[in-house]
């Protein structure tokens, strides 16, 4: 079954008791970590940050920032149903819980990044900013540049076995 998304419309931030006002975070921006370790979030991208942002390492070797809300919405429906008796799950949950850290735009528009973050992502200087539909992602740019040839590389062959039905929504 097709999935499609609502219609974007000006206005204020999405919500969840809201869903028509989704404004996507989209595009590739390049921005420089400063000395006091902060980054530029893109004008475009500000929005659904206005009410804090949680920064985190994320599964890939980039840093990931959610809008506060939309982080307790992916943690409850991917981790919330983990049972806490699961030594996987308590894994998990410290993997995704102790990693992030939450942070607020400051009047520039620039987040703060803890030291431990910028290692995992190995950020210095420029950074590529990486709008990913619900979220934001900040990569070195010789890692993006990596992973962006990989990722067109298989898109076409990832597409044809979408379209096969030889994925599921879950994978």
């Amino acid at each position: 079954m097709a999935r499609f998304l609502p219609p974007l419309l000006p206005g204020p931030k999405s919500s969840p008791s809201n869903p028509l006002f989704l404004r996507l975070m989209i595009g590739q921006h390049e921005h420089s970590l400063d000395a006091k370790d902060r980054i530029t979030i893109p004008s475009k991208l500000r929005h659904e940050l206005a009410d804090g942002a949680v920064v985190l390492a994320g599964l890939d070797p980039c840093l990931e920032i959610w809008p506060r809300q939309g982080f307790k919405e992916f943690t409850a429906k991917f981790l919330g149903g983990l049972s806490p008796l699961s030594s996987k799950a308590r894994m998990m949950h410290r993997r995704f819980h102790s990693h992030a850290e939450e942070e607020s735009l400051d009047s520039a528009g620039r987040l703060r990044l803890a030291k431990h973050l910028i290692a995992h992502a190995d950020l210095e200087g420029q950074c590529v900013v990486v709008g990913v539909l619900d979220h934001i992602e900040v990569w070195s740019p010789e890692r993006w540049a990596k992973h962006s040839a990989a990722m067109d590389a298989e898109a076409f062959a990832v597409a044809e076995e979408l379209a096969a039905g030889e994925w599921s929504t879950n994978d």
